[in-house]
């Protein structure tokens, strides 16, 4: 019973291993985070004020969101389909006290509508990111903000910030 336990245990531990290193080219999504020095700088990269209304797309914890309204006022939506990261971000966004201003929504981001959003954050695998480009020209308004991170989008490209492998796009 006791060595059933740790075997199970040790799967998930190395599952989670393995998505630190997944391939970039995945249909799945790996667990990543976004580091609150990225997420500052994305947000500075796309001019962010409190007037903005920031979509992630695969939100996680929600970490980039906390940054987009505890630093630069903005309210913010997550989309987020796996049930661990999204209760944890729930639990999280609650403890900040930003549930006023931080709208989370579990669930797939290709069936959510995101027309609401003024910029748009996502950190997502390359065949996630091409297969979002459709629904970015048909739901978004023109002019929308997109910041990519790590990945590029065939969008039009406004400005890089290639230390921190950020890129801003524009619908």
């Amino acid at each position: 019973m006791l060595l059933n336990l740790f075997i199970v245990l040790v799967i998930i531990f190395l599952v989670f291993l393995l998505s630190m290193v997944w391939p970039p080219d995945s249909p799945w999504s790996p667990w990543w985070r976004t580091s609150n020095k990225v997420a500052r700088r994305a947000f500075k990269l796309a001019n962010l004020t409190e007037k903005d209304i920031v979509f992630e797309l695969g939100s996680g914890e929600g970490l980039a969101l906390m940054i987009a309204s505890e630093e630069f006022g903005a309210r913010g939506v997550g989309i987020e389909i796996d049930p661990i990261r999204f209760y944890l971000s729930r639990l999280l966004v609650w403890r900040k006290g930003l549930t006023d201003k931080i709208k989370l929504k579990r669930g797939n981001f290709f069936k959510h509508d995101i027309s609401e959003a003024s910029v748009v954050f996502v950190y997502l695998v390359p065949k996630a990111l091409d297969r979002l480009i459709p629904k970015f020209q048909r739901e978004l308004k023109k002019g929308t903000r997109i910041v990519s991170y790590k990945y590029e989008m065939d969008l039009p490209l406004l400005k890089e910030d290639k230390e921190y492998g950020l890129r801003l796009y524009t619908t």
